[in-house]
């Protein structure tokens, strides 16, 4: 098995690789690292290698394991890529630095509730359902313009971007594309989107983040 340093190494050269290929319009691509059900020892080498950015799913999670590892190291970015109960809207506002998955009004009342009472005003990012799947979370495609409108005019929300993820078993490029389009409507200077399997077609159509979990750390332990 390669180093942590070895395996970013490689990751960021791909990420470098398919920029220089495609083109703007990102000017840059930062690599979200997935460590989602790692534990922090299995973080810490990442850490050391010089890796910074990182992603999570579940806010009690994170908050076992990253409160230890910024004590240890300066300049982390953590970044919630799960669904958000507003229950957990509290504990998100303090933990997280970016919020990639706000996809309802209820949750985008209660985070500017939260960010309010905190002083403390993590970016922001709309989640949108680009596949239209039952089992994901997300706002549909069709109402994602208005959402991120009702977001920033009625609930007086900064949105950056949007984030999404396309389904399982089919070319990944369509979808990007859609989402990259919704994107360009709603004015967002933020993408995330493409992941360990198709983060070279993200770049290719305009991606401002991708999120890396399986090619970095292995296989995730099962639940």
């Amino acid at each position: 098995m390669d180093s942590a340093a070895e395996r970013l190494d490689s990751i960021r050269a791909r990420i470098d690789a398919a920029h220089r290929r495609f083109g703007p319009p990102a000017e840059r691509v930062e690599l979200v690292a997935v460590s989602k059900t790692f534990s922090a020892d299995e973080v810490r080498p990442f850490l050391e290698a010089g890796q910074r950015i990182f992603g999570e799913n579940r806010v009690q999670e994170a908050a076992g394991k990253w409160p230890e590892l910024r004590a240890s190291y300066a300049g982390i970015e953590l970044h919630l890529i799960g669904p958000l109960q507003t229950n957990k809207a509290r504990e998100a506002v303090a933990l997280f630095d970016v919020i990639e998955t706000v996809d309802r009004d209820k949750l985008a009342g209660v985070l500017k509730t939260e960010m309010e009472k905190a002083g403390r005003q993590p970016r922001l990012l709309v989640q949108v359902n680009i596949g239209l799947e039952p089992q994901k979370a997300g706002i549909p495609p069709a109402e994602a313009v208005a959402f991120v409108k009702r977001c920033r005019e009625v609930h007086g929300l900064t949105i950056d971007g949007l984030m999404g993820i396309p389904p399982e078993g089919v070319p990944a490029g369509p979808y990007f594309a859609q989402l990259a389009i919704l994107a360009g409507e709603t004015g967002a200077t933020t993408l995330s989107m493409g992941m360990s399997a198709d983060f070279e077609t993200a770049i290719a159509m305009g991606a401002t983040h991708v999120r890396v979990g399986s090619a970095l750390f292995g296989h995730r332990p099962r639940p």
